[in-house]
């Protein structure tokens, strides 16, 4: 049961990359940590971990699900999504589980430049989202450059990818309900 004190029933938590010993690479623990300090802060109620076996044959969300243990979170409060492999993905396993719990005050974790893509992508699966930008070390080096350049190409593909799945779930609606 969402905790009503909470201004956020849940943060979903965005995965990132593994490091190939079965780590988290830094971008992961960033967004568990910010994750964390919200829980244990009392911002939110819930931590939902998104990510499945990308790169790595562990899902990021049990790593993710470990830091977050090991940071003291209870694991009543830590649930995980281990299928999606990508921002998509992530709003479509998230939606049944939010659903099935009962969510309604949804924070989406992840990098700054990243948390465009991901509301727009949440959003479209139907989900009411706000987001939390991970603070960020280090500044504006070649990191910062590749990670906000990556996010120009990769918004409008999501976009060219996410709105004729959209559409076929609309018009499978409408063909069967009967007028």
């Amino acid at each position: 049961m969402p905790d009503p004190a909470s201004p956020f029933d849940v943060a979903i938590v965005l995965g990132a990359s593994i490091a190939p010993d079965g780590g988290p690479s830094p971008a992961l623990a960033r967004r568990v940590a910010c994750a964390v300090d919200l829980a244990v802060s009392g911002q939110v109620g819930a931590l939902l971990m998104s990510g499945g076996p990308v790169r790595h044959p562990i899902p990021e969300a049990l790593v993710m699900r470990d830091l977050a243990l090991a940071a003291g979170v209870s694991s009543e409060r830590i649930f995980v999504e281990t299928s999606s492999r990508n921002t998509i993905g992530n709003a479509r396993h998230c939606r049944p589980i939010v659903e099935a719990r009962g969510w309604q005050r949804i924070l989406v974790v992840t990098d700054p430049h990243h948390l465009p893509r991901a509301l727009y992508a949440f959003r479209r699966f139907g989900l009411r989202v706000s987001g939390a930008s991970v603070p960020r070390s280090g500044g504006s080096g070649w990191g910062w450059w590749l990670g906000w350049g990556r996010e120009m190409l990769a918004l409008p593909w999501t976009a060219i990818r996410l709105e004729p799945l959209r559409l076929r779930a609309a018009l499978t609606r409408s063909v069967s309900t009967p007028p």
